[in-house]
């Protein structure tokens, strides 16, 4: 049966002053035999959407076209009841806004648009959400650091059950083995308590919360909304259900043994600052060789960091670090003496307060440069630097020398997901996952999924928390969409869905294999499997399927093959 169509020309925003509306009205009568074609001077208006709303009401058409904005605005303006299809035509941004007024040229790309906007409304269904039963609103967050911590108070503060999963005895992660913390205060001059035992506290007092210690995650299936979750817990399996999940497993330090230069392994006082923590935290630094009083520090700083042969990228935390740690050997030994041997300082944020207040220690001494050996002249350590400021090799004498390491991220197959295309989170360079800093930040390939702290990026405590803050909102959007039965970015608000016709299906493998989000699994013999909580609605399966045995009711290969066709060509001599 042939389709009512309904179209609504908007002739504000310089739409009408570049095109000509009346023509466009004409093609849509004569072409397509549409009865109902009204011009507005703004659709979006109270007028304007009483105008549509008042011959819904008397026409019942089977769908509406808006000649008007991009689809991209008013969204919420142009929603009217749910069995009546909605084309946007973009007339203003992609027409009027950007081709020269009156023109013939634009004028038949208006037209163009028109006839194709007119043929995919012909050959689309209305979209009815896929909502599954029995969706869960917990959200699993997977490791128990100040990434971990802060996103797990931070679900419970917006009402939602959270459950905490952390593989080590207690909750903290390599922030309870802090001595100090940078400080956090505006002014950022003077190091603080770190706050992570606040953070323990505030979610020991919160009821919604569940925390498991020495804990990991033995197998995770299922999809958004309805994630099946087994986690060992002192040789005991607990299952759970979970709509989301927060991944914060954190970091380890890069390892520089491999670096010959530092001589890390071979001189026993040259350490790392992970080390150096944990003898500030003891309150006692020594020299690891005879444990004597340390006189004189070396930090020698992008340890194995900023080097293509090792870590090619900065991880942004260690500078701060070192400046820290050059304040601890300073309040430990009033006579010590620090040198930090940089390639560059960086000290984001008002943390640059912070580096202005140990420049001004006279006991602490900067130089721009490399070093390129270090040896043992009796108890003390010889380190030879290049490439200084003032153009000359140095020599320095020091009781101890520490090296600034980098950060790597820890191994996300801990998820020990059941999905066919691998365990864990698919990774980008250096093995963090694919989380796009700003398009889709937190996002991963894995829908319901999302990574945070220093899983996703090298970062300091106060980014760490951040990133706990913006994934936690993320995994609460995507179950809420999911209630609905929407879709997440990059189609967000989508509530079509693939729809399979098996019977023709040849078990080739190409949508699961091609699907980047891990929406399909497949039984033996290679028959897909849809979890549909799982799709992004990118379509890219159904162009994948030789078959063509794929379609969303508002997207397919008729529709689009028919706008393509509709487009009106003129003969190579017009």
């Amino acid at each position: 049966m042939e389709k009512r169509l309904s179209l609504y020309i908007c002739t504000g925003c310089g739409i009408g002053e570049s095109i000509d509306t009346d023509a466009l009205c004409n093609v849509a009568k004569s072409e397509f035999n549409i009865s109902t074609c009204k011009q507005h001077n703004f659709l979006c208006s109270k007028e304007g959407c009483e105008l549509i709303n008042r011959d819904i009401s008397e026409n019942n058409p089977d769908s509406v076209i808006i000649g008007a904005c991009s689809p991209r605005v008013h969204k919420s303006t142009f929603v009217f009841d749910k069995s009546i299809i909605v084309e946007r035509i973009n007339l203003r941004e992609q027409v009027a806004w950007c081709s020269k007024p009156n023109d013939e040229d634009t004028q038949m790309m208006a037209e163009d648009y028109l006839r194709m906007g007119i043929v995919k409304s012909q050959n689309i269904l209305p979209s009815s959400p896929f909502i599954e039963d029995n969706l869960s609103s917990d959200i699993l967050v997977i490791g128990g650091g100040i990434t971990g911590i802060t996103a797990a108070i931070e679900g419970a503060k917006a009402g939602y059950k959270i459950l905490l999963v952390e593989k080590e005895q207690q909750a903290g992660g390599w922030a309870k083995n802090l001595f100090k913390q940078l400080p956090q205060t505006p002014s950022c001059r003077e190091l603080e308590e770190p706050s992570i035992y606040r953070k323990i506290d505030e979610l020991k007092q919160l009821s919604n919360i569940e925390l498991l210690t020495s804990a990991t995650i033995n197998e995770i299936s299922g999809q958004p909304g309805c994630f099946n979750v087994q986690v060992s817990v002192s040789n005991e399996i607990k299952k759970y259900k979970v709509a989301s999940i927060v991944m914060a497993t954190g970091w380890k330090p890069y390892d520089v043994s491999g670096i010959r230069v530092f001589g890390y392994g071979k001189f026993k006082d040259v350490i790392t600052n992970i080390e150096m923590e944990e003898m500030a935290r003891e309150g006692k630094i020594r020299r690891p060789s005879d444990n004597k009083v340390v006189n004189s520090v070396l930090f020698i700083q992008c340890a194995g960091s900023r080097d293509p042969e090792h870590l090619p990228y900065c991880s942004s935390f260690c500078c701060s670090a070192t400046l820290k740690q050059a304040k601890y050997i300073r309040d430990f030994n009033k006579d010590s003496l620090v040198y930090v041997v940089y390639k560059d300082i960086r000290a984001p944020g008002f943390h640059e307060n912070f580096y202005k207040e140990i420049q001004s220690d006279s006991n602490i001494f900067f130089t721009k440069g490399e070093v390129i050996n270090i040896s043992e002249e009796g108890k003390s350590l010889n380190i030879e630097i290049s490439d200084t400021l003032i153009g000359e090799n140095i020599q320095v004498q020091a009781d101890l020398v520490v090296l600034a390491t980098g950060m790597t991220p820890s191994n996300s197959e801990e998820l020990n997901l059941s999905y066919r295309l691998g365990k864990g989170l698919p990774s980008i360079k250096y093995d963090f996952p694919d989380s796009h800093f700003i398009c889709f930040p937190y996002e991963t390939r894995r829908t319901g999924i999302y990574a945070a702290g220093t899983l996703r990026a090298p970062s300091d405590m106060t980014a760490c928390s951040e990133d706990a803050r913006g994934a936690m909102l993320k995994a609460i959007q995507c179950l809420e969409a999911v209630k609905r039965g929407e879709a997440v970015h990059p189609r967000s608000g989508d509530q079509s869905y693939p729809k399979l016709y098996l019977d023709r299906c040849t078990d080739c493998k190409r949508c699961t294999e091609e699907c980047p989000f891990g929406s399909y699994d497949e039984t033996e013999k290679g028959t897909p499997l849809l979890n549909l909580n799982r799709c992004r609605r990118c379509g890219i399966c159904l162009g994948a399927c030789p078959e063509r045995i794929i379609d969303f009711d508002d997207f397919s290969i008729n529709s689009i093959s028919s706008v393509i066709k509709a487009v009106n060509i003129p003969d190579e001599f017009g």
